[in-house]
C-alpha cells in the first residue's frame, strides 16, 4: 500500500505508553487520527486534545471498536490480556469484524505468540511465560492464553494483517526502525530488546508495507548488539 492510500488511522489502547507513541508518530506522518482507550484513561490523551477523535470504551466492546474504524484505512490494535474475561480476543475479533475490507490490520504482541510452530525459545523464557500465566490468572490480573487465541483469529482471518511480535521493551530515544526475523530464535534476536518507541514505529511502518502483510515479524532494536552483528544477512525493512 502506497502512503498516498492512508489518510485515517485507529490506534486501539491509545492511552498506554505504547499507544500515544503510535498516536504521536500517525500525526507526524499527517495521518488523521482516532484513539480508542477505557473511558477513565482519557486525560492521558491530553497531550493530544483537539488534534485527534477520542472513541472512549472497552476496547473489546463491539460498538466501540465500530464507530471508532469507520472509515479508517489502518487500525493499530495493542492486544492486552487484561483479566480474565477475554479481552484481548474480543478486541482482536471487533477490528477484525467492523474494519473496513481492505484495511491494514497491525497488531502488537509479544515472542510468546507463534504462528507455524517454527520459533525457538530458551528455557528461562519458557518459564517465565508459564509463571506469568500462572500467577495473572490466579490474581485474575492477565490471561496470556487468550492473548494466544486472540492472534489465532488474526491469523485464520482473510485480511490484511500484520501481527509484531515485541522482545523485552526499554525506554529511551529511538534507534531507528527495529530489525526483524520471522522466527524467534534466529541469531539476530538474541539481544531481546527494544525500544518502545521503536515498537511503535515498526507499527506505523507496517501500515505501509505490503511485504508485511499476513507476516508475524519478531523484532529486535536496530542498535542492539545481534542486529548489529547480522546486519549483512538481516531481512531488514529499513
Amino acid at each position: 500500500m502506497s502512503t498516498d492510500r492512508v489518510k485515517r488511522v485507529c490506534v486501539i489502547g491509545a492511552s498506554g505508553k505504547l499507544g500515544q507513541y503510535m498516536v504521536r508518530l500517525a500525526l507526524e506522518r499527517g495521518y488523521e487520527v482516532v484513539g480508542v482507550c477505557r473511558e477513565r484513561s482519557v486525560p492521558k490523551l491530553a497531550a493530544f486534545k483537539d488534534r485527534i477523535t477520542v472513541v472512549p470504551g472497552p476496547t473489546d466492546d463491539p460498538e466501540v471498536i465500530r464507530r471508532a474504524v469507520d472509515g479508517c484505512d489502518g487500525v493499530l490494535t495493542v492486544l492486552v490480556p487484561w483479566g480474565v474475561r477475554q479481552y484481548a480476543s474480543g478486541t482482536a475479533q471487533a477490528v477484525l469484524d467492523h474494519a473496513r475490507p481492505g484495511a491494514r490490520l497491525v497488531f502488537s504482541c509479544g515472542w510468546h505468540i507463534t504462528r507455524d510452530g517454527k520459533d525457538t525459545y530458551s528455557r528461562m523464557f519458557t518459564l517465565g511465560v508459564r509463571i506469568a500465566a500462572v500467577v495473572g490468572k490466579l490474581v485474575r490480573a492477565v490471561e496470556i492464553d487468550d492473548q494466544v487465541e486472540a492472534c489465532r483469529r488474526v491469523f485464520d482471518s482473510g485480511t490484511r494483517w500484520t501481527v509484531v511480535r515485541g522482545s523485552t521493551l526499554e525506554e529511551g530515544d529511538s534507534q531507528g526502525l527495529p530489525v526483524w526475523s520471522a522466527h524467534v530464535g534466529d541469531p539476530v534476536l538474541a539481544s531481546d530488546r527494544t525500544r518502545r518507541v521503536d515498537f511503535a514505529l515498526f507499527m506505523v511502518e507496517a501500515l505501509t508495507d505490503d511485504t508485511l502483510v499476513r507476516e508475524a515479524p519478531a523484532i529486535v532494536g536496530r542498535l542492539t548488539p545481534s542486529a548489529l552483528a547480522h546486519a549483512d544477512g538481516t531481512r531488514d525493512h529499513a
